[in-house]
C-alpha cells in the first residue's frame, strides 16, 4: 500500500483545517473578534483572540454583552508600560475568577497594544480588570516557572490615545482624572 498520497491527503487537511497553525490567526481572521473601547476622549479599536485564548476572550466578551463595563474608568497608568481600567464601582468580592491562561502556552504576547487581564500575584485572580500595553512588556509573558499575565488580543487603531491615557498626570500609579469608559461594545 502506497502511503505517500495518504499522508499528502492528511497534510492538506490539516492544513486547510488549520491543524498545522502555530501563531496567532492574522488581524482579519474569521475567528477574531473586534471590540470598540469607547472613552471621554475617543475610541480604542481592540481584535480579540478566541482561538488562541478562549477562556479568557469569552469572561471578557460576557462582560461586554453584560455591559458591565458602561460607566467604568481608565484608572492606572504607567508610562512606556500599562493603562489599566475596568469598573470598580460593580466588582464585587465574591467575582467568579478565571482559570489563567498564560501568554507562554497560548502564544499571545504583551506586546505594544495587547490588552490583557489584571490580577493579583495569585496567578489565577482575574476577574474583570484589564490593561492595555504601552510598549512591548515581555517580562509580562512568563515562562515555563512564571506564570505571567493573560494576554487575548491587540490594539488595531487609536495607539495613540493609549499613549495619551498612560502619561496623564497621576499620583504614583494612579491618575488624578481617571478616564471615563462610556461603553465597550463588540463591532461587525
Amino acid at each position: 500500500m502506497n502511503r505517500l498520497p495518504i499522508l499528502a491527503i492528511l497534510i492538506a487537511a490539516l492544513t486547510l483545517t488549520g491543524g498545522l497553525a502555530t501563531g496567532p490567526l492574522p488581524a482579519n481572521a474569521a475567528a477574531d473578534v473586534n471590540i470598540a473601547i469607547v472613552t471621554n476622549l475617543g475610541t480604542i479599536d481592540v481584535v480579540l483572540d478566541p482561538v488562541h485564548a478562549p477562556i479568557t476572550t469569552k469572561n471578557f466578551l460576557h462582560l461586554i454583552d453584560e455591559k458591565f463595563f458602561d460607566g467604568g474608568t481608565f484608572f492606572r497608568a504607567v508610562p512606556s508600560f500599562v493603562i489599566q481600567g475596568g469598573n470598580k464601582t460593580r466588582e464585587k468580592d465574591n467575582d467568579p475568577a478565571i482559570p489563567l491562561e498564560t501568554p507562554f502556552k497560548t502564544g499571545v504576547k504583551n506586546t505594544d497594544g495587547a490588552i490583557s487581564m489584571a490580577r493579583t500575584q495569585e496567578p489565577n485572580s482575574a476577574t474583570s480588570e484589564f490593561f492595555i500595553c504601552d510598549g512591548d512588556q515581555a517580562r509580562l509573558d512568563g515562562s515555563d516557572t512564571q506564570p505571567g499575565y493573560a494576554a487575548f488580543g491587540h490594539v488595531t487603531k487609536n495607539m495613540e490615545l493609549v499613549r495619551q491615557i498612560a502619561r496623564m498626570p497621576g499620583a504614583g500609579q494612579m491618575l488624578n482624572v481617571p478616564v471615563k469608559i462610556l461603553r465597550i461594545r463588540r463591532l461587525p
